[in-house]
This record gives C-alpha cells, sequence and structure tokens, in this order.
C-alpha cells in the first residue's frame, strides 16, 4: 500500500490582519476593590426601588477558615447617586478571603453602601448558607433621616383575557 502524505497550506492571511501574542496584557487584570464607584441618579425626583442580587457571594468563617456561602439581596431607592454594577461586584469579590462573621459582614456591607451614596433607603438581606444544620438569615436596614416612603398602592389583579367570549 502506497503512503500518503498531504501538505498542509498556508493559511491564507491576505487582507487579514496577523495577531500578535503582547508580553504584557493592555490593561491590568480586574481585582478586588473595597471601593464603591457611584454616578448621578437619572431621576433624583423619583423613588424608585434599585434591586441587587448576589447569589455567589464568599468569606470565610473567623474562627475556623473555613468558607461561609451566602446570597445578598440589596433593596435601595437611592438619592442622589447610584452604585456603579461592576464597583459593587469587585467589592463583593473582596470579601472572598476575609474572615467575618455573618452579622458584621452584613452590617460593613450596608454601612460602606450608605457611606457612598447615602440612599434614601437600603435593606440588606444575607440568606447564608447551611453551616451545622444552621440557616442564618441577616437582615440590616438604613433610612436617611426625614425621608418617609410613599404610600403603598394597591392595584386589583386581572386575570389575563384572550378576547375571546364563550
Amino acid at each position: 500500500m502506497a503512503k500518503m502524505s498531504a501538505k498542509l497550506a498556508p493559511p491564507n492571511t491576505k487582507g487579514a490582519t496577523v495577531l500578535k501574542q503582547r508580553e504584557k496584557p493592555a490593561k491590568p487584570p480586574t481585582a478586588p476593590s473595597k471601593q464603591l464607584d457611584v454616578f448621578p441618579n437619572p431621576s433624583p425626583k423619583r423613588d424608585y426601588v434599585i434591586q441587587f442580587q448576589v447569589p455567589e457571594f464568599t468569606c470565610n468563617c473567623p474562627l475556623t477558615g473555613q468558607p461561609d456561602f451566602a446570597h445578598f439581596t440589596i433593596d435601595m431607592i437611592a438619592d442622589k447617586l447610584c452604585i456603579e454594577l461592576k464597583s459593587l461586584k469587585l467589592y463583593f469579590w473582596s470579601y472572598r478571603n476575609e474572615g467575618a462573621f455573618h452579622e458584621k459582614v452584613t452590617n460593613t456591607i450596608l454601612d460602606d453602601i450608605v457611606k457612598a451614596i447615602d440612599p434614601r433607603f437600603v435593606r440588606i438581606t444575607a440568606k447564608w448558607y447551611v453551616r451545622g444544620g444552621i440557616y442564618t438569615n441577616v437582615v440590616a436596614e438604613h433610612r436617611q433621616k426625614g425621608w418617609k416612603p410613599q404610600p403603598v398602592i394597591d392595584l386589583p389583579s386581572h386575570e389575563m383575557s384572550t378576547g375571546l367570549h364563550r
């Protein structure tokens, strides 16, 4: 049987840009940070709820060093400033290697948000995953001095209609 060999043609690079490997990244990689960046509230005259869900929060138990996991929900009504999302992500990431009790870390996060933007209202609900057969939920709130929520409007619910009559 004859031995077959194939020669591969060089890639067609005509009209293409050949990318070269860089020795260094163009910009430093993203890293955890305690800095919360802010931007002006686009609707400061209106009370509206901003909700952040952080389902993958981790820190370490200060006694055992074992990882603790939590799902954070942050509900807030901003005043003049809002928190920029990427900085919030990096802020939460900064706790990954820190030791902290559930109550302490939840209240510290609340304090840092209040310090950064002074919201009209903020509630943080931290649902900590089971440790030793016990789930821990920590809820911490802040209300801006003098702020009063708008009254709740209870609208009736309506069934979806197809427009067809029977």
